[in-house]
């Protein structure tokens, strides 16, 4: 835990112009960011309240602009704590693997489930194929730096992929789709909406069940034709979306790249 400085008059001056809860944010702010740990939980406002002689409403108050600014996270039921960083998450046809390492992150993953199975109505349906046609499904658990990031099911036309599961489950599953079966993924649409975890996903990605979550359903292809099915879960105080934005005709500038991400 974060243990603040005992009340300083110098920063939480009764003379001054400025709110108290200005000073106080300031004073937070300063803390958080010379001595917080990421994820460290701070004071109660009760406790803030005592140490900086102020007035509860007027603590609720920094911690809420503190909070805006993404310095603090509240989490309910638990506290409030020093805020992590969150991953920009950029909607690119690259793998998991493929991404942490750029992000100079270890990347790992918990294969959940790597088989054959006839494709659900629901399945067929987004893969535009027939029910019951075998398709392979390959779920993960995926970590970066050994915590939890998000849990990702794919689903791919089993024709397209004969022999996959005679080798181990892929560390990079678009990799070997590109390397090993020449499927080299073109282009995609991608589905976003805000979600609640079931308790199965909450379990698997350390979060309290029906905490925020960002559900991305995938179809990706080759030329016209779709080659991967797929849902992810992402913890939302993991990630945020970076979406970049341009008007029709009007050309990128110079140095920018769309690739930027974090």
């Amino acid at each position: 835990m974060i243990r603040p400085r005992p009340f300083d008059a110098e920063l939480l001056d009764e003379d001054s112009a400025e709110a108290k809860h200005v000073q106080l944010r300031k004073s937070l702010r300063s803390y958080v960011q010379q001595h917080g740990e990421p994820g460290a939980a701070i004071p109660s406002e009760r406790q803030l309240s005592e140490y900086y002689s102020v007035a509860r409403m007027t603590v609720r108050q920094a911690i809420d602009a503190l909070v805006a600014e993404e310095i603090l996270e509240r989490v309910v039921g638990l506290g409030t704590f020093v805020a992590r960083s969150k991953l920009d998450l950029q909607m690119k046809l690259t793998s998991y693997t493929e991404e942490m390492i750029r992000r100079g992150m270890v990347p790992d993953a918990r294969v959940l489930s790597f088989e054959q199975q006839a494709a659900t109505p629901l399945v067929a349906r987004e893969l535009q194929i027939e029910i019951g046609q075998p398709v392979i499904r390959f779920r993960r658990q995926l970590l970066a730096d050994g915590e939890p990031m998000s849990v990702d099911e794919n689903f791919i036309p089993a024709h397209r992929v004969r022999g996959i599961l005679d080798d181990p489950p892929p560390t990079s599953l678009y990799n070997v789709l590109s390397e090993k079966y020449g499927l080299v993924m073109e282009w995609g649409e991608d589905t976003i909406e805000a979600t609640a975890a079931s308790p199965s996903i909450a379990r698997l990605l350390n979060v309290e069940m029906n905490a925020p979550l960002l559900r991305i359903q995938r179809h990706a292809y080759v030329a016209r034709t779709m080659i991967d099915y797929s849902v992810s879960y992402y913890r939302a105080d993991r990630y945020k979306l970076w979406v970049p934005l341009q008007r029709p005709g009007v050309r990128t500038p110079r140095g920018y790249s769309s690739k930027r991400l974090g």
